[in-house]
């Protein structure tokens, strides 16, 4: 037995011996080890942005980021001459003086490539009255650009730099969106450079903050600011589904209430001005009122839904089809209207020429009318 443990305790001591020297010479030689170093490589290549950790966006900024552009704008103002100059005595005793001198203001903005051959994305506040538009890619390779068409009402607008096989962003679907998605917001925040920030979007749907004419924003508290806006708001995959527009602020910087232009809307905007230059909606020449509490009860309404008609613009469409002062529409086309700003989307999105049914309480009774839809005046070019 003494012979026995002896041979054991041997044996033991050698493959100890063996086991020290293949592990400190030859360590991938063991199963073990061999683990640890695949485990390593994997981690090494997950440094190498090969493989994101978990968690990580770096895969969607990576896609979005080259598709997101600088904007830079100039302006030339005339600068008035002061009124003494004006004055025959002060001229007498000073001479003449030039008229008004003229300063150049900048601007800034952000981008977004929508397509291969040059086409870009982006608000129209970002580019209004400018005299010249610079446009900086990811690559910092710098073009002068120029306003295919804008869309002040809802604050869009098309540029075009002469270039082609750009990196065009891939659209997203806003059906699919939801509160609580996560979402990316890439721009140009005070002039920096490229920035990505994350948030989750808040609310959806968003109107009625006197923004734009036509409002359906989406709300995110991703940090948005100065410069951030016409830039891209995108998914956890890198797709673009919405610009970036506004934010709520008092003091200037971001308070984590931002809002940008859902890219279904955006979409459809920008297809109507490359391939018209314009955009076409649909009017009928009403004033709208929202019904409150107290204008129901005097008019003895039921309840606060439709829109009062406060007011019709003489010869145009509602005129046309009998539509009068003190009319709640309730519908178009069979769908409701809850408010001015729904009707006014409803109406929007019809084609001129189009006939519609304006279905209206009128005192007690309800008044079925078919309506000639117009075409809806273009606003100034100047942001109200």
């Amino acid at each position: 037995m003494q012979r026995l443990w002896l041979i054991f305790a041997q044996t033991v001591t050698v493959a100890l011996a063996v086991l020290f020297v293949v592990s400190t010479l030859k360590p991938e030689w063991l199963p073990l080890r061999s683990g640890v170093v695949a485990l390593q490589e994997v981690a090494s290549s997950a440094d190498d942005g090969k493989v994101a950790p978990l968690g990580s966006y770096r895969e969607a900024a990576r896609a979005a980021l080259p598709s997101v552009v600088h904007i830079y704008t100039t302006q030339e103002i005339k600068q008035p001459r002061h009124p003494l100059f004006d004055d025959p005595i002060f001229r007498h005793f000073f001479g003449d003086r030039p008229e008004g001198q003229t300063q150049r203001n900048s601007g800034l903005g952000s981008g977004v490539i929508v397509s291969p051959n040059g086409y870009i994305l982006t608000n129209y506040h970002v580019i209004e009255s400018a005299d010249d538009i610079q446009v900086s890619l990811n690559d910092s390779k710098t073009y002068k650009a120029k306003v295919i068409g804008s869309d002040p009402e809802s604050d869009l607008a098309i540029l075009q730099i002469k270039a082609d096989k750009l990196p065009a962003i891939t659209f997203g679907q806003t059906d699919n969106l939801r509160v609580g998605d996560v979402v990316l917001a890439i721009g140009n925040p005070f002039g920096v450079g490229q920035t990505v920030t994350m948030g989750i979007v808040s609310a959806l749907g968003r109107s009625h903050l006197g923004i734009n004419t036509f409002e359906n924003f989406i709300q995110t508290d991703a940090a948005i600011n100065p410069g951030n806006s016409g830039g891209a708001l995108v998914d956890s995959e890198g797709h673009l589904v919405g610009i970036n527009t506004a934010i709520y602020s008092r003091s200037g910087g971001s308070l984590g209430i931002g809002f940008a232009i859902p890219v279904s809307s955006a979409r459809s905007i920008m297809e109507q001005i490359i391939r018209t230059g314009s955009v076409t909606r649909g009017w009928v020449g009403v004033e709208a009122q929202e019904i409150t509490p107290e204008l129901a009860e005097s008019f003895g309404l039921p309840g606060t839904e439709g829109s009062l008609i406060a007011g019709v613009v003489r010869g145009s469409p509602a005129d046309s089809a009998g539509i009068r002062p003190g009319d709640v529409l309730l519908s178009v086309n069979g769908k409701p209207v809850k408010d001015p700003q729904v009707m006014l989307d409803l109406i929007a999105a019809l084609a001129p020429n189009e006939h519609a049914a304006f279905r209206l309480r009128r005192d007690k009774g309800i008044v079925e009318l078919q309506v000639k839809i117009g075409k809806r005046p273009a606003m100034r070019a100047e942001r109200e």
